[in-house]
């Protein structure tokens, strides 16, 4: 990879973890960090010694959402385009979610401050999203008269409910992380000291399983939220014949019979 302006990547042993580095802007994305980020997530996709990876922030914030700061300025690409803003989405943060949703690793944010309007989607975009107590979660988009386009308007009923979710972006809500909690928006709250170490320990009890079966299973759970029983258990049928005849089934097997913990190898 090239070098990285305002991301941080690091991979160690079977985890990768991509840190959003623009502490000074509380993490709100850029064109450059998006694409770094992608970057990122592809080569996690395809090191086959990569089983989990971690997203988190530096600093105070886990990600702003998108940079409005008076030195944003869209792509010059597309400047001047009338399309300019639909376009600037499209190619850049709506790629970041989508590659995020059909990511088949699973995947941890670890939310170490503020996660707002699509600081919040890139954080629903994980499979897990563990917080530090001093982090808030919640959705300013109106606050600026902008709108939830980052795919806010998508994953934050989903989360939520349409209510409630609906309450957060037209009030401008943003919730401490306990409160977070209580809605649904992240899976575990821990002390600030602890988040790092949290996720660790999270990404390496994810890694120590086996990966085939990890991968098959989340892809296999996303897909079928949108199909009816019958496909869903046709898709369940297909995946077998990739599963079961994998070695780490002999070697799950072998490890309950000798009262033993199984070593997956992914294979």
């Amino acid at each position: 990879m090239k070098e990285l302006q305002q991301i941080l990547y690091d991979k160690t042993g079977h985890v990768a973890t991509v840190t959003l580095n623009r502490p000074q802007k509380l993490n709100a994305y850029s064109e450059i960090m998006v694409h770094e980020i992608l970057a990122a997530l592809g080569d996690a996709r395809d090191d086959d010694e990569i089983r989990v990876v971690i997203l988190t922030g530096t600093g105070r914030g886990f990600c702003s959402g998108g940079d409005i700061g008076r030195d944003f300025q869209y792509p010059a690409r597309y400047k001047g385009h009338r399309l300019e803003s639909m376009l600037e989405m499209r190619e850049n943060m709506h790629e970041l979610v989508k590659f995020l949703q059909r990511f088949d690793k699973p995947t941890i944010a670890a939310v170490n401050g503020a996660a707002v309007a699509g600081g919040l989607t890139l954080a629903l975009s994980c499979d897990f999203r563990i917080a530090a107590e001093s982090a808030r979660l919640g959705d300013t988009s109106l606050k600026f008269a902008l709108i939830p386009d980052e795919g806010g308007a998508y994953l934050f009923p989903r989360f939520l409910g349409l209510e409630k979710a609906l309450k957060m972006s037209l009030f401008s809500e943003v919730y401490p992380a306990r409160q977070a909690l209580e809605l649904g928006l992240v899976t575990e709250v821990v002390p600030d000291a602890d988040l790092m170490s949290r996720a660790r320990q999270w990404a390496e009890g994810l890694a120590a399983g086996p990966p085939i079966a990890i991968r098959i299973t989340k892809r296999m759970m996303y897909k079928q939220l949108t199909m009816g029983l019958d496909n869903a258990l046709e898709d369940a049928a297909l995946g077998t014949l990739v599963t079961n005849y994998t070695e780490d089934v002999k070697e799950g097997i072998a490890a309950f019979h000798e009262k033993r913990p199984p070593r997956f190898k992914g294979k």
